[in-house]
């Protein structure tokens, strides 16, 4: 028993070296099987030098307890004599507990640790050849590769080899065993190894010799018939040839996938194949090249630039390289090479579930496929005309980006070291188990053990999560270092004798990134950048990030371009750049409203500081009727003509539109600080309303500026807008007109006849100033809604509309009075025309069955004869299936009928009907779910129209970039137009049958 002062002693020494748990140390080392090393001065030293001491001693007293006795002598003088494989040793048992299993399963396995050929030389394929030459079967194939495995991680884990030399080691010993396994499969079967050539052609890192310590090892299959046999003069059917092939790998497969009680070697995937796990496992060559050059995607050959033959027929391998390299170098001239390579990029996070985001390694924002992915896409674009790119290896290709000019070299530095460090990471974590995971490990002990295993000593877990951190934040800019930055360079002055993008090289490099002209794009890059005054400096510092946003969008041109434009008409302005560099969000925001359309980019270009509106936190909230109202009032007043008054107000309405286009845009595609956002119906309801109380505001100060200028302050006649439509709905798109019914009431003592004169020349000079051409867009004034339409006056009196809708009153009218509402002038007239036109709207107890028929038969008709020649019935927003007439039309309907009794159907805003419609049972809520998601959809879609195109339209648009930008708009990314068309065809649809149902129907 130890003295209480020696035990003291020993417990704070076993503290000071690093182990957790003193007490269980010291009861591990006064084990008998210690007794010939625990009196050795240097053991501790060695213990506490490892990553997990604890785990070091618990592994070196297991594998000595599994020792004979007469081996137990040799293995523990050799630790005490032997420093190099002392260090190897307990490097191994305190780095993983895997093998440390394996050793006490083989207790004398050690003795490769001391072999000077895996010792301290770096073995080559031919080395592990030889390490593997006694397997005969599948568990001594196991066995042996875990023995090789034991002597990679030794060196490893001693600092004796860096990453890519473990990486390329575990490939090597991953192509050795893949050969061996080869062989036992065929010794299984000689029947069918003499049938066929077989090649396999490893994939991934395996394929770029920067493996891991368990990963899948990915392959493609080759087959063809033996040599003097697959001839159809020996009547040999290519087919048994592949099957027989087929039968070998399928064994291949199993024989290092299998799991046994020493594990499994690990899993081979050969779902990089073509058409993935649904193809033929073993093709002919000439089978592979049909589908290559046929059906192949866009991330098939990127998959391919990692190709290389490891097992099998040697010639057929080299065969394969050589048919599928042209192949490989042409992918970035493919149609769809830009939205297949987002999509790619897209895909990676998306799949990531979302408790793990943070803490995964290989996929996450910053994690090593971000390298991975950049690096191959800068092969894909240059290696086209420079063949030093075509390297399997990451951090090779990556050198050889930096030696052509393709990369910054200090840019590749700090990518080579952020890449090693975190590859590292990913090897101690899997090397601990043995198991395939990419996720940093939250456990204390864990952490502070990988963390130990990297040379961090001092705070193991801090310094690891702070080194991490930094690293991946390297990384996450790489977009900025990798694609963005050398485009600058390649149009700037360098210093002499500093490598640049050649103007090929920087065309090939913005062709890929989906612009369409690049040769234009370099010269505003020119134009922006070029220089050494301040200006020019802060836009070389912008523009990395800008390009990767335009790049991001549908139209990565008319982002640069629109850019372009208002940097020139703002450059002599003082806080513009200053507002992009300091204000995050500003340069986002600009970026994705500049690249998503032509309406946004053409109101800011006419006025453009506004851009201040994108850096205010609070700037793309949309504001309110009244202080528009306030704001347009006193503009009025402070104008000196009319004319000036409404070309002050039709200012102030560019700039609101500009406002709210913004917000809807930001809204609807999300930047890094604002996700998108997910309820369309509030998007489409914030546009509706901003528009509509922008346009009741224009209009406000329109006929104040026409009355004052000719009247003073007071008309001889009481005066009121009526929206109706959309615009009574609170429902404008940004392509509508205003639709609006004037009325007058002759105030005391003024005739008739002088009160009509004032109140029609008010109307025609409104009308007139807020559509002459100006830089402004025009308000469009609309009255068909008017009583006998286009052939009666433009407005009437209180009376007079009382009068004709007391005698002449059509159904369609009494119709189009439910979206009536004042907008504009006196409000008490407002008021009593509205209290006019309710019992017409909302008859009491509801409609007859005669006027019924007549609203069906007039949308029925409207359907016929409406619909614009050669539109798609199922694509057409207004009039189409499902679209909005079908749904406002059914919503109509019902609160004509059943208005008189139900308070909440009284609105002139079709969703707030609907829902209210829903509240009283007269519609089912799956009914109403179904009408309002296609009302908004339809809605969303003719906003969309008008952003993209910058002109109004009901139909989806058919240029095909036009078409992504409304993809985009609608949140769908790049590469699915065809889901946005199908999605709305089977909203719209599903939205037919109801109105199908409901208003076409015989239910009361």
């Amino acid at each position: 028993m130890a003295l209480p002062g020696r035990r003291s002693s020993t417990f704070t020494r076993l503290l000071r070296h690093g182990f957790t748990d003193p007490s269980a140390a010291e009861r591990l080392l006064d084990a008998p099987v210690m007794s010939l090393v625990r009196s050795d001065p240097m053991l501790l030293d060695a213990l506490g030098a490892t990553a997990d001491p604890d785990l070091a001693l618990r592994g070196l007293v297991r594998l000595a307890e599994a020792q004979r006795p007469e081996e137990l002598r040799v293995l523990l003088d050799t630790v005490v004599t032997a420093k190099p494989l002392r260090d190897r040793l307990l490097g191994v048992l305190g780095s993983s507990e895997a093998l440390g299993d394996h050793l006490v399963r083989h207790p004398g396995d050690w003795h490769v640790l001391v072999t000077y050929e895996l010792a301290d030389l770096h073995p080559g394929v031919e080395e592990f050849e030889r390490g593997l030459a006694e397997a005969t079967d599948p568990v001594s194939l196991r066995v042996a590769y875990r023995r090789c495995l034991l002597a990679i991680a030794a060196r490893d884990v001693c600092g004796t080899a860096d990453f890519a030399q473990t990486a390329a080691e575990l490939a090597d010993l991953a192509t050795a065993t893949l050969r061996a396994a080869l062989a036992i499969a065929k010794a299984s079967a000689p029947e069918d190894a003499a049938l066929c050539r077989l090649a396999v052609i490893a994939m991934g890192k395996c394929g770029g010799h920067e493996l891991n310590y368990v990963s899948d090892v990915d392959v493609i299959f080759v087959g063809e018939p033996a040599d003097g046999v697959g001839g159809a003069a020996e009547g040999i059917d290519e087919g048994k040839a592949i099957q027989a092939a087929t039968r070998l790998a399928s064994h291949l497969m199993r024989i290092c996938s299998e799991s046994t009680i020493e594990g499994s070697i690990w899993p081979v995937d050969a779902n990089l194949r073509p058409e993935g796990r649904n193809g033929p496992l073993v093709r002919t060559l000439s089978s592979h090249l049909a589908y290559y050059q046929r059906w192949a995607k866009t991330w098939e050959f990127q998959a391919l630039l990692k190709a290389r033959p490891v097992a099998g027929d040697p010639m057929l391998g080299a065969q394969y390289i050589e048919a599928v390299s042209p192949l490989v170098w042409q992918a970035a001239e493919r149609e769809h090479f830009v939205s297949d390579v987002q999509k790619m990029r897209r895909r990676v996070v998306d799949n990531i579930p979302p408790g793990q985001v943070e803490r995964e390694l290989k996929l996450g924002p910053g994690g090593l496929r971000d390298v991975e992915f950049a690096v191959q896409l800068l092969q894909l674009v240059h290696g086209r005309s420079d063949s030093s790119l075509h390297s399997g290896s990451t951090l090779e290709a990556l050198a050889a980006l930096a030696a052509g000019g393709y990369v910054g070299r200090a840019d590749a530095a700090q990518l080579d070291e952020a890449y090693r460090f975190l590859r590292a990471m990913e090897h101690r974590i899997q090397l601990y188990r043995l198991r395939r995971t990419h996720l940093v490990p939250e456990d204390e002990a864990d952490l502070r053990r990988l963390g130990r295993s990297l040379g961090l000593r001092g705070d193991p877990v801090a310094e690891l999560n702070r080194t991490w951190r930094r690293h991946a934040s390297v990384v996450r800019r790489l977009h900025e270092k990798l694609f963005y930055r050398p485009l600058l360079d390649a149009v700037a002055q360098l210093a002499p004798g500093e490598i640049r993008l050649s103007p090929r090289a920087a065309r090939q490099r913005l062709e890929a990134l989906g612009y369409a002209d690049p040769a234009a794009a370099l010269r505003h890059l020119e134009a922006l950048s070029s220089g050494v005054s301040r200006k020019a400096a802060i836009q070389r510092t912008l523009l990395p990030v800008l390009l990767g946003w335009f790049a991001d969008s549908a139209d990565p041109d008319a982002g640069l371009l629109g850019f372009r434009k208002v940097s020139d008409a703002l450059g002599k302005t003082p806080w513009y750049l200053r507002l992009l560099r300091d204000e995050g969000a500003a340069a986002e925001n600009l970026a994705r409203v500049l690249s998503a359309g032509r309406l946004a980019p053409d109101l800011l270009l006419r006025a453009p500081e506004a851009v201040a509106i994108l850096g205010d936190p609070q700037g793309l909230a949309p504001r309110g009727r009244e202080p528009l109202e306030q704001e347009v009032l006193a503009a009025v007043g402070r104008a000196e003509t009319a004319e000036g008054a409404v070309a002050t107000a039709r200012g102030m309405r560019r700039r609101e539109l500009f406002r709210t286009t913004a917000a809807d845009i930001i809204g609807s595609y999300g930047t890094e600080e604002s996700p998108a956002e997910e309820d369309p119906g509030a998007l489409v309801d914030r546009v509706g309303n901003a528009v509509t109380d922008l346009n009741a505001a224009t209009l406000a100060g329109a006929l104040r500026a026409v009355v004052r200028e000719r009247w003073g302050d007071t008309l001889p006649t009481r005066f009121a807008v009526l929206g109706m439509g959309r615009f009574g709905g609170h429902e404008l798109s940004y392509g509508s007109d205003a639709d609006v019914l004037f009325v007058h009431e002759p105030r005391e003592g003024v005739g008739e006849h002088e009160a009509a004169r004032a109140a029609n020349e008010v109307v025609a000079e409104m009308r007139r100033l807020l559509q002459v051409p100006t830089s402004d867009p025009p308000l469009l004034i609309d009255a068909d809604l008017r009583p006998e339409g286009k052939s009666g006056p433009m407005v009437r009196t209180l009376a007079s509309y009382a009068a004709y809708y007391r005698r002449w009153a059509l159904v369609w009218e009494s119709q189009a009075l439910l979206r009536a509402e004042p907008m504009a002038g006196d409000a008490d007239l407002g008021r009593r025309f509205i209290e006019l036109v309710d019992p017409l709207r909302y008859p009491a107890e509801g409609l007859g069955e005669d006027a019924v028929r007549e609203i069906r038969k007039l949308k029925a008709r409207m359907e016929t004869e409406r619909l614009p020649r050669g539109a798609d019935p199922t694509l057409h927003t207004k009039l189409g299936r499902g679209g909005l007439s079908d749904v406002e039309w059914t919503v109509q309907l019902i609160q004509m009928r059943y208005g008189w009794a139900e308070p909440g159907l009284r609105t002139t805003r079709t969703r707030e009907a609907l829902a209210a419609a829903c509240a009283a049972d007269l519609l089912s809520a799956e009914d109403a779910r179904i009408l309002d998601e296609a009302w908004v959809l339809a809605t969303r879609v003719r906003n969309g129209v008008m952003l993209v195109r910058g002109r109004p339209g009901d139909t989806f648009p058919s240029d095909g970039r036009e078409l992504g930008a409304m993809g985009r708009y609608l949140g769908y990314g790049p590469g699915h137009v065809g889901d946005m068309l199908d999605d709305y065809r089977r909203t719209t649809r599903r939205a037919r049958a109801v109105v199908e149902e409901l208003f076409y129907g015989a239910a009361s």
